[in-house]
Order: structure tokens, then C-alpha cells, then sequence
């Protein structure tokens, strides 16, 4: 699977000569949006890049063949629902911990107590947080329901997608996704074809809605904590603009033709005023939304927890949005839940595989922080134009974490152009001078998280939801082949020749 990652990576990558990265790199920590792992800033007083001193040296040891286990969980991902369904259903959470075990045991016996401090950084800093945002969102708003009829026509699914592609960049990709899946899947309900809808639903709402501000996917908050200013975001529009109207109108004429096929005496005839039923819960939903902007934006200390460095502001993050879930659950009447069909399944589906996913990924994140010191040096110096930068970390984030990928392919800009230059200076330096290197960066980012399942986590939540919902979905390959390959790599293609040649 990786493999198949670095081989697309290298067909857009030219060759080049090396050049010195920067090291500035920032504590990985989860904040927002999408729900990945974020970047929190150094605590005051802390050497830029002190954070990143030891996954570099790490990175820098480790062999390719470290990254089996991820490849593994992948794999089970992909393969067991096709040939095992009845296994995997009942047992997926102990396969998660059979790939988890597989890594880290040998690699606690080879690096001993720097491979402790890997594992507690991971989950102290990522899988928590990651979990607790992704709960806190996915409780809230199963606490709202939207009553009346919805037609599942073209025009209304457009509609839909477009609101939720626009709430993306505002309560980000994780938030806008859970809030509306549902009214969409109820609006199709009596349809026979609509996985297609789901699909471009997961493609916009789920990422390519996200890009215009740092609350809607993970890899921008990273930028605006980097020193990107908050409303620089902006000006991605143009390619997320374009990138939109391609996918909405491709959508629409599929979705038409679809809809020509059905038997609409299916449809419901009785017509239902449209009402909001536990509408107090956007209250919370901007609590979370407020708790995130805090973390990014105030630091009133650190301490140290087991060798892992923990800043006040992320546990205080965590805290609100749990208190904020809590309530939703004791404030929202329990007929809306059971109208909203709403379980515990997809949270515990999401929480048990990346689990596994976020302790496999450990060589994966380290070989890439470790630039050219590492196991793909030759990626790394191959970077050189904005269509290089676009689909390195594009491809790249399609399978593993967005964030610190964005981050890694960051700092190689930042120290291509303006080596030994302090980071905030050297981001307006590069905003100034090469704005082209950074919106590629950024929409690599963001956009492909689309190409897979786990590529973003609202992705396999919205998966999750859909099939709870009785809707079989795509299998992890099935959704690469059938969408990713033939959809959205020629629309990437034709952003590359667009906007990044």
C-alpha cells in the first residue's frame, strides 16, 4: 500500500538538487476541524524545533520496512469486509490490536525507551484528542434533527452538499459532515441509487469544503499556529472554487441520470413542513468551535506527564468539549435520538481501528519528519516545483496523517527558499514571495484526503453512518477505484494544469 503511494509520488516528482530543511517543526497535537492531529506552538521560552529533535534522529534509523503493520491494518481495512464480513464485523477490534501489537513490541524491544516516548507522545498528543473532538461532534450533533420532507431529488442533494461544503470551512470538515449526513441519507431513503451521493458528499463536505479558513481541516489550523495569517486561507478559493464546480456539476449530471432510473412512487407523498428539532445544540457545537480557537490562540503553560510535553490549553480544550458533549446528551429529549437512528456503533468502529492506525503510523510520520536524513531522502530532495509539492503531500495524505504531512512538506519549503531564516519570518517570506509553494501545499493537504477512507477521519464516519443506515458502501479499494481513480484524480489533474504548473 505504501508502495503504491511512493510510486504516485514519484511519477509527479522531478528530479532536483538536495537542499537543507528547516527544522522548525511544532509538538504534533490535535486541535481541529477535521479531526487529525494538529501542531500546538513551543511553550515560551522553547527552541523552535526541540519538539522534533528526537522523531528526526528516530526517523532517520528506521527502514521502509518498519511501516509493515501499517500497510497491514490497511489492508484488513480493505480486504476482510470483501472476504470475511462476518469476521470482521465481530472482530475488527482485535485485529486493529494484532497490527498495533506487531509493531510495537519489536519496537519497544529495539529502541526501548525512546520507543515508549514515541508511543505516549502519539496517543497523549493525537489518539485522545483526536478521539475526544471526533465524540464531541459526532454526539452533538446526533442531538439534531432536521423533521420534513425531503425529496432526495438532484436539486436538493446539490443543495445539501453545497450547504455542508460551506459549513466545512466554519465548524470543519468532522462537524459539517456529521451534522448532515443524515438529513441526507433520510432525503434518499426510498432511492436505489445513492451511494454515488454519499461518495461526493464525503469528497466536498468531508474535505474540499474545509479549505478556506484554519477551522476546517487540520493541516491550516497547523499553518495559522506556524504563523500563516488566519484569513490568508482565503485565497485558496480560486482552486477550491474550480475544484467544486467540477465535482458539482459532475455530480449533478450522475446524480440526474440516476434519478431518471428511479421508481419515484417510492418517494413520500405526504409533504412535511421542514422544522429543526434539538436546534439548542449548535449552543455546543460553538463551544467546541470555541474551545479549538482557544488552544490555537492562547497558552497559559505546559507541564510534562510521563516524559510527554502536555500544554494547559489542549487538556482545557479537551475538558470543554467533553463537558460539551455531556451536556448535549442530558439536554436533547431521547425521541430525537432514536429518530436520528442514532448508535454508538460508528464512534466505536472509528475508535478501534485508529487506534491501530495511529500506533502503525509512528515510522511512517518519523521517515517523513526525518526529510532527507531518511528512508525516503529521495522523495524529499525530488521537490522542486508547486505541481511536486501539490501531489507529494496530496498522495501522501491520502494515507497517512494530513497534518503533519502538511507540516513536513512545510518546512521543506520554508528551508528550500529561506534557510537559516527564523520560521515566523520565513513564512511571510515565502506568503510574499512564493504564495504558490504554500496554497500547493495546502490544497495537497486538504483536497486528497478525499482519495481514501482514512484519508480524513469524517470520511470512515460518514462510511460508518451510511451503512449503520443499511447502505453498502464501497469497500476500501472498491472506493479508490471506482470514484477516486476515475473522479477525483483527473479533477486533481486539472488543478494541477490550472493553477500549479
Amino acid at each position: 500500500m505504501l508502495s503504491m503511494v511512493l510510486l504516485a509520488c514519484a511519477a509527479v516528482a522531478s528530479p532536483a538538487a538536495g537542499h537543507d530543511l528547516s527544522a522548525e517543526h511544532g509538538t504534533i497535537a490535535l486541535a481541529a476541524g477535521g479531526a487529525q492531529s494538529l501542531g500546538s506552538p513551543a511553550p515560551a521560552g522553547h527552541e523552535p524545533g526541540a519538539e522534533t529533535e528526537k522523531p528526526l534522529e528516530l526517523g532517520s534509523k528506521l527502514a521502509l520496512w518498519w511501516i509493515i503493520p501499517f500497510a497491514g491494518i490497511l489492508l484488513s481495512i480493505a480486504l476482510f469486509p470483501l472476504i470475511a464480513p462476518g469476521f470482521w464485523h465481530n472482530h475488527f477490534p482485535k485485529v486493529s490490536a494484532f497490527w498495533a501489537a506487531l509493531f510495537a513490541l519489536p519496537f519497544m524491544i529495539v529502541f526501548k525507551g525512546e520507543a515508549i516516548l514515541h508511543i505516549l507522545e502519539i496517543y497523549f498528543l493525537d489518539y485522545f484528542p483526536f478521539i475526544i473532538l471526533l465524540w464531541g461532534l459526532f454526539t452533538i450533533s446526533g442531538g439534531i434533527f432536521v423533521r420534513g420532507t425531503l425529496s432526495g431529488s438532484p436539486a436538493l442533494n446539490l443543495l445539501l452538499i453545497l450547504i455542508g461544503s460551506f459549513l466545512a470551512s466554519w465548524i470543519g470538515t468532522t462537524g459539517a459532515s456529521v451534522l448532515l449526513i443524515r438529513p441526507l441519507l433520510r432525503a434518499n431513503a426510498w432511492r436505489r441509487y445513492k451511494v454515488h451521493t454519499i461518495v461526493f458528499f464525503i469528497f466536498l463536505v468531508s474535505n474540499i469544503g474545509g479549505s478556506l479558513t484554519p477551522l476546517g481541516d487540520p493541516p491550516l489550523f497547523l499553518g495559522f499556529l506556524h504563523g500563516v495569517p488566519f484569513f490568508w486561507t482565503f485565497k485558496l478559493f480560486p482552486e477550491m472554487g474550480f475544484l467544486a464546480v467540477v465535482l458539482l456539476s459532475l455530480f449533478f449530471v450522475i446524480d440526474s441520470y440516476y434519478y431518471r432510473r428511479e421508481d419515484r412512487r417510492e418517494a413520500k407523498v405526504k409533504k412535511e413542513p421542514l422544522k429543526i428539532e434539538g436546534a439548542h445544540n449548535v449552543v455546543f457545537l460553538a463551544g467546541i468551535i470555541g474551545a479549538v480557537l482557544m488552544s490555537g490562540l492562547w497558552h497559559p503553560g505546559s507541564f510534562t506527564l510521563l516524559g510527554v510535553h502536555m500544554s494547559l490549553e489542549s487538556i482545557l480544550r479537551d475538558v470543554i468539549i467533553i463537558m460539551m458533549g455531556l451536556l448535549s446528551l442530558k439536554t436533547t429529549r431521547p425521541e430525537i435520538h432514536e429518530e436520528n437512528e442514532f448508535t454508538w456503533f460508528p464512534i466505536k468502529e472509528v475508535a478501534y481501528l485508529f487506534a491501530g492506525i495511529f500506533m502503525t503510523i509512528i515510522p511512517a510520520l518519523a521517515i517523513l519528519r526525518a526529510g532527507e536524513n531518511g528512508a525516503m531522502a529521495g522523495l524529499m530532495k525530488s521537490m522542486n516545483t508547486p505541481s511536486n509539492y501539490f501531489w507529494a503531500t496530496g498522495m501522501l495524505s491520502s494515507f497517512l496523517d494530513n497534518a503533519p504531512t502538511y507540516l513536513t512538506f512545510f518546512s521543506t519549503a520554508l528551508g528550500k527558499f529561506f534557510s537559516g531564516v527564523p520560521e515566523r519570518e520565513s513564512v511571510h517570506m515565502l506568503i510574499a514571495s512564493y504564495p504558490i509553494y504554500l496554497k500547493a501545499i495546502s490544497c495537497g493537504a486538504v483536497f486528497m484526503g478525499a482519495n481514501t477512507y482514512i484519508g480524513n477521519a469524517p470520511n470512515f464516519m460518514v462510511k460508518s453512518i451510511s451503512e449503520e443506515a443499511g447502505i453498502r458502501m464501497p469497500s476500501f479499494f472498491g472506493y479508490i477505484l471506482k470514484y477516486s481513480l476515475p473522479i477525483l484524480i483527473p479533477s486533481f489533474l486539472l488543478v494541477t494544469l490550472v493553477f500549479f504548473r
